[in-house]
Parts: structure tokens; sequence; C-alpha cells
């Protein structure tokens, strides 16, 4: 093959093994596909289907030797991947293909700040450093739209939204310009107008460097939107690719047409106005303090939640939507007393606002929440068996043993997962699977009021269809009672009785869901619809307008 021609990347019959002491899984058996030079080709497929392990092959992260290449061949440039040491791979990594992970928490340093951590990219690839790397590290939270960025660079990851975050590692993998960037669900995080934002600069970035970009994801608008390419992966094998409008408009493998043919089913919880009230608060407000100076004085403050008043009835659903940072996980995490407030809190006809640790236990069987990021929330050295348990441990300290073990097979079972993978560990699971995981540790215990923080963002389309049913099913049987925070408003729309829309910490609009999707009076919830609905690719893969 003549090098004009010759493919940016070229895979051939890649497979991976992983050796466990309980014997060997195929997680990517004999795939094949090219990446042209300025071609964007996704990688689509349910949780589990060796999307990202493929991925993570390209510059060697998986965890060798415990995983392994039974056969294939990756080329970039011509130049074999898979007999590079450690040493060479080190200087592909970041200058000519870089990544995007899954989990941004996970992916930056908690002990640095964000200035640090950008910084040190551009300081080992390109030797930037001092007012340089500062101006050009400002310059990519800029593109990436991080808002007030000056104010940003002291930040730690922790002090961010979970789309800061995702837009935070995006900077970090743009920094050097890479030939190659791989991006593993990059925009899972973010919020409709922020993704479109995001896809927007990989376009740009695209065009004028001539860019390529492996783009794993489930949310098939996106892969209208941007991808030239898609390689359908189910079970460890591409069962269909080919150009994105040929595969979309006529495919021909049954699972490339169950995976376009599912989408949560809009049939939210009906309004119960007779029913009494689980969880309310007037005027809520989280306001953290700017502390400057030696003596750390308070300068100001941030108003993550600033005067925010709700109210939810038994077996009603109340949606949460609004741009990262406008403060929807702050406020659930305030209801359910993870954080200080000022306010009332009224749950179950209760003021719970100033109840002591010892007090609140009562109530912590009846609410619970669902994490964002479910690898964080997941101790890394418990089984998924025992994770699920803890709650009943803490809580039904009466059951016994087999009672306990009961309850964590239903709960799994009810969150579409074989009850003897209990036995494993988190990081033995896809993110979606770990998703699951965090919903049965929840719905265990049978509570009355669950937050639902971005519950559905991890997984694929099949999943995310069968995952609302399941909260839909749970909801009615249990009677239980919903905060659904998401950016996905067709999730938010499936399930939600209420909506309220927030931003920059205040409530900008609420009322009746079915009412508020079909007549948005502010100019923002406008804009944040038409964002989230504007699903159709512009021609040659651009994002649309």
């Amino acid at each position: 093959m003549d090098a004009i021609n010759q493919p940016l990347l070229h895979v051939r019959d890649l497979s991976v093994a992983f050796h466990q002491p309980s014997g060997t899984s195929v997680a990517v058996d004999g795939i094949s596909y090219d990446i042209k030079r300025g071609e964007c080709v996704a990688l689509v497929g349910e949780s589990g289907s060796g999307k990202s392990v493929s991925a993570l092959s390209i510059l060697k992260l998986l965890p060798y030797p415990t995983a392994s290449h039974p056969s294939g061949s990756i080329q970039f440039k011509g130049r074999e991947l898979l007999n590079l040491s450690e040493r060479e791979i080190r200087g592909i990594r970041g200058n000519d293909i870089s990544i995007i992970f899954q989990e941004p928490m996970t992916s930056l340093n908690p002990l640095h700040t964000i200035e640090s951590q950008i910084g040190e990219i551009l300081q080992l690839h390109s030797g930037v450093r001092g007012a340089m790397a500062r101006a050009r590290t400002l310059e990519l939270l800029t593109q990436v739209g991080i808002p007030d960025p000056e104010t940003r660079l002291a930040s730690y990851p922790h002090q961010l939204s979970g789309g800061q975050r995702q837009r935070v590692m995006i900077a970090m993998a743009l920094a050097n310009e890479p030939d190659l960037l791989i991006a593993d669900e990059p925009t899972t995080a973010l919020d409709v107008t922020v993704q479109a934002q995001i896809l927007t600069l990989l376009a740009e970035i695209r065009a004028r460097l001539g860019m390529s970009l492996l783009f794993i994801t489930h949310d098939l608008g996106i892969v209208r939107r941007i991808a030239d390419v898609v390689c359908v992966m189910n079970n460890g094998k591409i069962v269909e690719q080919g150009p994105v409008e040929q595969v979309f408009t006529a495919p021909k493998h049954p699972y490339t047409r169950a995976l376009l043919a599912a989408e949560p089913k809009p049939d939210p919880a009906p309004p119960r106005p007779e029913s009494p009230v689980v969880m309310s608060t007037d005027d809520l407000k989280v306001w953290f303090p700017i502390k400057r100076g030696v003596l750390r004085r308070t300068v100001g403050h941030i108003k993550a939640v600033d005067g925010v008043s709700l109210s939810v009835r038994k077996g009603e659903t109340l949606g949460v939507v609004g741009e990262s940072g406008s403060g929807k996980t702050t406020l659930g995490l305030a209801l359910l007393r993870l954080i200080s407030s000022d306010g009332p809190i009224v749950f179950l006809g209760k003021d719970i606002q100033g109840l002591r640790f010892k007090a609140m236990l009562p109530f912590r069987r009846d609410m619970q929440i669902v994490f964002q990021d479910p690898f964080g929330a997941l101790s890394p050295r418990m089984s998924v068996g025992d994770i699920v348990a803890e709650g009943l441990t803490v809580h039904q300290r009466g059951l016994s043993e087999s009672e306990r073990e009961t309850r964590v097979i239903k709960a799994l079972r009810d969150v579409g997962l074989d009850p003897a993978t209990r036995f494993r560990y988190p990081h033995e699971f896809s993110g979606g699977q770990r998703q699951r995981i965090s919903i049965a540790r929840a719905v265990v215990l049978e509570p009355n009021f669950v937050v639902l923080d971005e519950p559905t963002s991890a997984l694929d389309m099949l999943f995310q269809a069968q995952m609302v049913d399941l909260l839909r099913e749970l909801q009615r049987k249990r009677d239980l009672t919903y905060m659904f925070i998401s950016h996905d408003l067709r999730v938010v729309a499936s399930l939600a009785s209420h909506l309220i829309v927030m931003r920059h910490g205040k409530v900008v609009e609420e009322g009746a869901a079915a009412e508020l999707f079909q007549n948005p009076k502010s100019d923002y919830t406008r804009a944040l619809f038409a964002a989230a609905f504007r699903l159709e690719a512009a021609p040659g893969g651009a994002v649309a307008d």
C-alpha cells in the first residue's frame, strides 16, 4: 500500500483476551477497520461489547499481562504499535495519539489544580512552561466552554461539576494537537448545549488540523452528527460497518436494526396533586465561600443553589435539567443532607435540616441516591454482592445472611445483571454495567425517595430504554418518588411528571413536564430543548446548526 493511500490507523483481526484464575474470556474477537487522515470513525454498541477495550489496545493501556492479543495488528502511520516497548509507546501517547477517557473524576489527579494538570501535558510533550503554558491553558479552557476560565485555573477536580471535569479532559487531550484523537464517550457527562459546542469544536479542529477521530459512543444522534464511518460492535465483534448514512438508512444486521429502533418510550408518571408531599424545600441556598489572602478571608461566594423552592409528591418524578454547573447535582445532595445548605428541607412531613448524624440515620433508608460517576461511587475493594448488600447490613440488621443474599440477587436481576457476577469487583465491569450496580445498591433498600443523578448517561441505547422501563416499573410497583437529574431530555420526557429548568443556581422555569416540553416560555429553555432534539447531521459529518 503506497504512503499516500495508506490509512492513518490500520487495525486487522484484532483480538483481546483477559486471563483470570477462573479462566480466559475474549473481549474483542477479530475486528478490523481503518481510519483515514481527517476521518471520523465511530464505534457503537452496548456496554461490554468491546468498544473501549479495542480503543485502549491502540495505546497499549490495557492491564498487561492480564490482557493479551491472541491475534491482530495495529499499524499507525505504517508502524506496528503492538510490538513497541513501553518507552517507545510513550513517545506516541499524547503527541501523535491522544485519548479522552470515559470517567473524568478517576482520570484527573485530585491533588493537583486544573492549571498544573494541563500545564504538565504541555511541558512534557511540547516543552512549554510558565506564562506561555498559562496562556495556552486559558485558550484551551475557553475553547472547550469552561466559563470564566481564569477563576478555574486554581480549582481542583472535586470543585468542578461532572461536565466541567469532562471538558478539562478534552482540553488536556487537545493540548498538543494530535494526529489521532480517541474519544471514549467524551460527551456523556455534558449537557446538550455544551455537547453541541464540543462536537462543533471537534469538527473545527478536524478541519483545521486534518485530525482523525475514533469516537466511541452509545448516542446514535451524535454518530449521525459527527461520524463519516460507523462500526457497530456486539459481543466483541464488528457486526456491521460502513458510511453513516448507508448504515443508518439501510441497516443489514438485526442487532443494528434493534439499536436504531431503541428509544425510551414516552410514558411519564402522571401528576398526583392529591398525594402527600414526600420532599419539599423553600428558598434553599448552597453558597460556597471564596477565600483569599494569608488569613483566608471570605471575599465572595459561589452561589451553586440560590433560592430554590420545590415539592415532590408521592409517586411523582421531578425532572431537573440545565447546563453543567447549573446546580442540579448540588440541589440533590442538599435535599439528602449530604452537603450543608440553608433553608428548610421537609422529608415525609419532618424538617430534617437541623438533624445530627444519629437523628438522620432512620431517614437514610428511605432516601437514596444514584451518583453520576459509578466508578468513583463504588468501592474497588468490595465485591458487587457486598456493595449492594452494604445498605441492608446497616439499615436492616435483622436480616439473615441468606435473606440478604436473596435481596441482592433480586436487585441485580431487576437491573439486568447476572447474579453470578456478584462475586466480581467493579473494575471488571464496563461503565454502563457499573451504573446498573449503583442502581441496584439504591433500590435494594426499597426507599421512598431516590435522587437519580444521570443514571442512564453511561448506558447504551438498548439498555437506556430498558433502564427507563425498569425505573418506571419500580416506581409503579413500589410507589417510589424520584428526583431525576439529567441532560438527556428525551429520557427526562419519558419519565418526568414535573420539570424544573436550572441555570446559575436558580430555577429559570418550572411546571408540568408535558406542558413545558410543548410550550417553553423562557429563551434559555427553548434553546436547551432545541439543542436536545436536534439530531439530524449536516452533510459530510459536520454538526448540524
